[in-house]
């Protein structure tokens, strides 16, 4: 296990350094001029003498390689640069709008844990059953359902028509549970099949057929079945939580959230590209961790993984 941490910590370090190689060069590929960009966001008359000073104040006027170096190195220090349009730390926008994201993250992820799985358990347990097929055809009925339309939906009925909970904004748990609910609507259909799947695949196994010939309860097989059909989906899961994160774009400007896809989806018309480089990057870092973290939680889940390497 010690070995395997340590091949996985070795291979980290050079995937970020190449992750943010693509990133900083991609973002120069840009045909937009970020000097100019800057002057247009800020209603400053265009002139060539403006753009040339404020390529000197953005670093803009050195050579492409020293750009990155200087970045990256910032960047290590935690330090992403200066905001075209906001004018303040990109560091500082991000650590503002990160809780609002990683807490409808946390209620989405509660919901696919609970829901997901719970539903996923049901089915696997009565193929075949009625309650299987009823629960099916809502899974199959979940998944066709744009999250935006959903959202829409659920904001005119529990919101305008009920006015039961708040359209917008984030003051307190009531507003988490409509963007909770449309976020994970999807993901709830993904794993509950999944997980279904899997059961039926473990239901075929020889040591289920050994522990029924050997008289076990049904609760005790049933127990073991789950164990062994949940690994693939805790680590599907675990690639799940930063696409959770990094798919919040939509569903937070739906529902007026202050967080990381609402402050990315506003660098983008603004072409505030010190914003979209940081979070490309800290998004491709969680991808990476949590992808670790995922593997880990499954090798102790199942002894049979730590063998391999």
């Amino acid at each position: 296990m010690k070995f395997y941490l340590l091949k996985r910590l070795i291979i980290f370090i050079p995937l970020i350094f190449i992750i943010s190689f693509v990133t900083f060069s991609l973002m120069n590929l840009s045909s937009s001029d970020p000097a100019e960009v800057t002057l247009r966001i800020n209603n400053v008359s265009i002139t060539q003498e403006a753009i040339e000073e404020v390529r000197i104040e953005l670093g803009l006027d050195k050579p492409f390689l020293q750009r990155y170096i200087i970045w990256l190195e910032n960047a290590v220090k935690g330090d992403f640069g200066i905001s075209y349009s906001l004018k303040s730390p990109v560091i500082d926008e991000i650590l503002y709008a990160l809780p609002t994201t990683l807490t409808l993250a946390f209620f989405t992820l509660l919901l696919i844990l609970l829901v997901g799985f719970g539903l996923g358990i049901i089915c696997g347990l009565n193929e075949g059953k009625l309650l299987d097929k009823i629960l099916r055809f809502f899974l199959f009925f979940s998944t066709a359902m744009p999250n935006f339309w959903l959202g829409l939906l659920l904001i005119y009925l529990f919101s305008l028509y009920f006015n039961l909970l708040p359209t917008s904004g984030f003051d307190n748990y009531k507003s988490m549970i409509l963007p909770s609910i449309t976020l994970s609507f999807a993901y709830i259909s993904t794993y509950a099949r999944l997980l279904r799947n899997r059961i039926i695949q473990t239901k075929e196994e020889p040591f289920v057929i050994f522990a029924k010939a050997r008289g076990l309860k049904n609760s005790t097989i049933n127990y073991h079945i789950i164990k062994n059909a949940i690994i693939p989906c805790i680590i599907a899961l675990g690639m799940s939580i930063p696409k959770l994160i990094a798919g919040t774009v939509v569903i937070e400007n739906i529902f007026g959230l202050p967080g990381l896809g609402s402050l990315c989806l506003h660098a983008i018309f603004g072409r505030d590209l010190p914003i979209i480089q940081a979070y490309i990057l800290f998004m491709s870092c969680l991808f990476i961790f949590f992808n670790l973290f995922a593997d880990i939680i499954a090798r102790y889940i199942d002894p049979r993984l730590k063998k391999v390497i």
